[in-house]
């Protein structure tokens, strides 16, 4: 009898050799990495639309004067802001689900994505009311993407604790936000181009509304527009449902203890947190410095540089590859500006996707300080969402009222001169100024790559102590849960 005591004591060896759920053994399959990745290319799409192209719709197809577009922009970045807090806070308490706690999200929220996308770009007839349709449907579009983005963004974080494969997957999708940002621009521009050739205005007295204004609207512009948005608004259930079918959300597995924390305390948390202050504070410069742009781009090569024909191969340019935009205000030819174009591209690229390859180290980097903290990974990202978004708003609205206070008029066939300097002074002077001013705030960033592997290593030794003591052997189950 003696004999049979130490019988059970090898089983646990045998258990210790297969990779817990969660541990860093675990590997994503090409094709999970796809999914996800795919399911993050229509928000990109819509979003690099709407900032090269919105701008001009609102201004010269639904006729909005630029005080009024102004305020659509500025109040539609803000509710795209406020609804970031909120949606940390709703995901964050969320229940877990069949499908995991953030894919609902995503998936709920696509089909009134796609809508309000496809509405954003259609002229209702009632004409002195438009300035109120467009404002409802840009503060609709901003909110539901933000409360798609944030759960997709924070998902990284839970398809494995594997770092390196968390690392090939955020590259996928990183990969596949960049085609859907080429696609989305270039797919719009493309198809709306026939509505923007360049217009043949009368010789005498250019800068008068009442004789420079271009006809009336077009069926077939209206059409264009319309054909463009649905394009790209069906991209959204479709994307969604292949994330949902090709990836497996897990619960994260530090130490076998967690508890949670109020979601102001865990904000203010996050916020304190030095790494993550940096981070922001560096692309709160440079991604309103992109946001500019994007948005002036086209608006400057139809309306001060005559460069109407050339407008399509431009905003693919540039975002292959993000302009050092003073030259092309200085000197706006064709040549010129197909070099700036190509040469600077690379801005935009690394303005938009860098931050985010950035913060799950940010967000290790807090957990292994804030041990046994638990919940606050979705506050990272839309607090940074919130911040950027913000400061777009911001910078879109003054740059916007910009053009009212010289002289825009909706329509018009050629603008005055003032309104020529104030676009050279959008897409140079100020996107340059807050670029060097972001890129200087990143260059005290504290996290190197030495502290970042020093992170990881800690903490998969961590998931490893909590993986093993979560499937504890029958004789010292009682003795694990009891220890901490």
């Amino acid at each position: 009898m003696a004999t049979s005591t130490p019988g059970p004591s090898p089983q646990p060896l045998e258990k210790e050799e297969e990779p817990p759920q969660g541990s860093p053994a675990e590997h994503l399959s090409v094709v999970s990495k796809l999914c996800y990745s795919i399911g993050g290319a229509p928000n990109q799409a819509a979003s690099s639309a709407a900032a090269f192209y919105l701008q001009l719709f609102l201004l010269d197809v639904a006729r909005i004067p630029a005080a009024q577009a102004s305020l659509i922009l500025f109040v539609g970045k803000l509710s795209g802001a406020a609804a970031d807090p909120a949606a940390g806070f709703l995901i964050s308490r969320s229940p877990w689900t069949r499908l995991g706690r953030l894919t609902p999200w995503i998936l709920g929220c696509s089909p009134f994505l796609a809508l309000t996308y496809f509405l954003l770009w259609f002229l209702p007839p009632i004409t002195h009311l438009r300035g109120l349709w467009y404002g409802a449907f840009y503060c609709l579009f901003q909110a539901l993407s933000t409360l798609q983005q944030v759960p997709f963004c924070a998902l990284t974080m839970f398809l494995t604790q594997n770092q390196q494969e968390r690392d090939s997957a955020t590259a996928y999708r990183m990969t596949m936000e960049m085609v859907g940002t080429l696609i989305g621009a270039t797919t719009h521009g493309l198809i709306v181009a026939g509505a923007h050739k360049a217009p043949k205005c009368p010789e005498a007295n250019l800068t008068d509304p009442l004789l420079a204004v271009a006809s009336s609207i077009s069926p077939h512009t209206r059409q264009l527009y319309m054909v463009a948005a649905g394009l790209i608004a069906g991209t959204y259930p479709l994307c969604a449902s292949l994330l949902a079918l090709g990836t497996t959300e897990e619960d994260a597995l530090y130490i076998l203890e967690q508890r949670r924390v109020p979601f102001f305390q865990g904000l203010g948390l996050t916020l304190r947190h030095q790494p993550y202050q940096k981070l922001v504070a560096s692309f709160l410069f440079i991604s309103a410095a992109v946001q500019v742009q994007q948005s002036y781009l086209v608006l400057f090569c139809t309306h001060a540089a005559s460069l109407h024909s050339h407008v399509q191969s431009l905003v693919l340019l540039v975002l292959v590859m993000v302009p050092s935009a003073l030259l092309l205000a200085a000197a706006p030819s064709a040549p010129l500006a197909y070099v700036v174009a190509l040469a600077s591209g690379a801005s935009i690229a690394v303005a938009s996707l860098l931050p985010w390859s950035m913060l799950p180290d940010v967000v290790d980097d807090f957990r292994l300080r804030r041990l046994p903290l638990k919940g606050l990974e979705t506050l990272f990202y839309s607090s940074y969402v919130f911040v950027t978004k913000l400061s777009g708003a911001g910078a879109l609205g003054i740059s916007t009222l910009s053009l009212e206070f010289a002289g825009y008029e909706s329509g018009a066939c050629k603008q005055s001169d003032k309104v020529v300097v104030a676009l050279k002074v959008l897409i140079g002077a100020v996107p340059t100024s807050m670029v060097l001013i972001g890129l200087g705030i990143l260059s005290v960033y504290p996290i190197t790559e030495q502290r970042r592997q020093e992170t990881a290593h800690r903490l998969d030794v961590l998931r490893k102590e909590g993986s093993t003591s979560s499937h504890p052997s029958p004789s010292g189950a009682q003795g694990g849960a009891a220890g901490p």
